[in-house]
C-alpha cells in the first residue's frame, strides 16, 4: 500500500470559493463583521467530478492507493478577518473534505484546518479539533506556524500559548502537519518562499526548547522534505551543538517527521541520505504547488514517487517504512480509520 500523507482538495468546486468572497466583502464593510454558515450548495456529483480527473486519475496513474485530504493550504487563509470569520470558514472548509471522504472511503482519509486567528489562543481551535477527529473519523490537523500570513507576530510553537492544544492533540492521538498558509507580505512568496520559511523556521524552533519533554507523544509533520533543513543538516546540528542542545536525532527526531514533497531527484536522494528512513513519509501534494512537466525529464515536477522508486540502494525494508509504514505509525488513528474504509 503506498500513503501519500500530503493532500489538499485545490480542486473544490467554485462554490467553496464564492463563500470565501462573500466572507471578505462583507469584512470590507466591516472588520469586525460576526461571520455565520452559509450552505454552499455543492452536489456530490459535483464534488465526484472536481476529484475524477484530478486527484483520483492521478493516483490510479502514478500507482498510490490513499490520500490524507486536508482543505487547501494556501487557502486557510487565517489572516483574513476576526476569530468567526476564521470558525466558519474553517468548519465550512472540513465539512467538504468529510464529505469527500464518505464518497470515496477508500482513497481518502481527511485532516482538518483549525480556525486559527492572529492574537487569538489556540483553545479556540478545540472544539473544531473534537469534531472532527470525533464525529468525521479525521486522524490529524494542520497547525498553521504563523496565523498572520507572514509577519510572525505570535508566539513560537514551542510557547506554553500552544499548550492546550497539543494537550488535546495527545489525549486524541493526532499529529499536527505545521503548516502555513497564505502570505500577505509582499516580500515572501507563497508557496516558493513562505511555505520554506515556514518549515525551516518551525524546526529551529523546536531545537531551542524542550517541548517534547513536555509533551513526549506529541507528533510534527514538516512538510515540502523540511524546508531548508536537509541540506542545511550540518548547520543545525552544530547551532544546537553550540547551544548546549542534545543532539537532533535525540532532541527531536522521536516527534518530527518529513514529508516527501520535493520535486527533483537529487533533492529527494538528499533527504533520504540525511534524514534516517524512520522519519520520512511518502507525500506528493498532488494536485499542489507545482503542476507541471520538467522539460529536463518529460515528467511531472510533483511525481514524486518515481523518484523514490529509481533509487536503487534504498533498501526494501526502509522503502515499506516511507511508503506506508511511518504514515500508519505516524497517524495513530489510522487502524481504527483503515478498519472502517474496508467494511464500506
Amino acid at each position: 500500500m503506498i500513503i501519500d500523507c500530503h493532500g489538499h482538495y485545490t480542486t473544490a468546486p467554485k462554490q467553496l470559493e464564492d463563500y470565501r468572497n462573500r466572507q471578505i466583502d462583507e469584512l470590507k464593510d466591516d472588520p469586525a463583521h460576526a461571520a455565520s454558515a452559509w450552505e454552499l450548495g455543492i452536489s456530490d456529483d459535483q464534488i465526484r467530478e472536481s476529484l475524477e480527473n484530478a486527484q483520483l486519475r492521478i493516483q490510479r496513474e502514478r500507482g498510490t492507493d490513499l490520500t490524507i485530504f486536508s482543505p487547501r493550504a494556501i487557502g486557510m487563509g487565517h489572516h483574513i478577518g476576526n476569530e468567526s470569520t476564521s470558525k466558519y470558514w474553517s468548519q465550512t472548509c472540513n465539512e467538504l473534505i468529510h464529505r469527500v471522504c464518505g464518497l470515496y472511503p477508500k482513497n481518502f482519509v481527511g485532516v482538518c484546518q483549525l480556525p486559527q486567528t492572529p492574537g487569538v489562543r489556540p483553545t479556540n481551535c478545540i472544539a473544531e479539533l473534537e469534531r472532527c477527529v470525533n464525529e468525521f473519523g479525521f486522524i490529524g490537523c494542520n497547525l498553521n506556524p504563523d496565523p498572520s500570513g507572514g509577519h510572525w507576530s505570535g508566539p513560537p510553537l514551542t510557547d506554553k500559548w500552544w499548550y492546550p492544544l497539543y494537550e488535546k492533540m495527545v489525549e486524541l492521538d493526532v499529529p499536527a502537519m505545521i503548516h502555513v498558509s497564505g502570505s500577505c507580505n509582499p516580500n515572501f512568496h507563497a508557496t516558493g518562499a513562505h511555505y520554506i520559511n515556514g518549515d525551516t523556521t518551525a524546526f529551529m524552533q523546536l531545537i531551542t526548547a524542550d517541548l517534547f519533554k513536555d509533551f513526549p507523544a506529541l507528533k510534527f509533520i514538516i512538510p515540502h522534505g523540511g524546508g531548508a533543513v536537509p541540506y542545511h543538516w550540518g548547520r543545525y546540528r552544530g547551532l544546537a551543538q553550540d547551544m548546549g542542545r542534545p543532539p537532533l536525532k535525540e532532541l527531536l527526531l522521536n516527534n518530527v517527521f518529513f514529508d516527501t514533497c520535493v520535486y527533483h531527484q537529487p533533492g529527494i536522494e538528499l533527504l533520504l541520505k540525511v534524514i534516517p528512513a524512520d522519519n520520512i513519509l511518502f507525500a506528493s501534494e498532488v494536485v499542489g504547488a507545482v503542476r507541471g512537466i520538467d522539460p529536463e525529464t518529460g515528467h511531472y515536477f510533483d511525481d514524486t514517487k518515481r523518484y523514490i522508486d529509481s533509487i536503487d540502494w534504498l533498501s526494501a525494508a526502509d522503502r515499506e517504512k516511507i511508503f506506508h509504514g511511518n504514515a500508519r505509525r505516524v497517524y495513530g488513528r489510522f487502524g481504527a480509520r483503515n478498519a472502517k474504509a474496508a467494511g464500506a
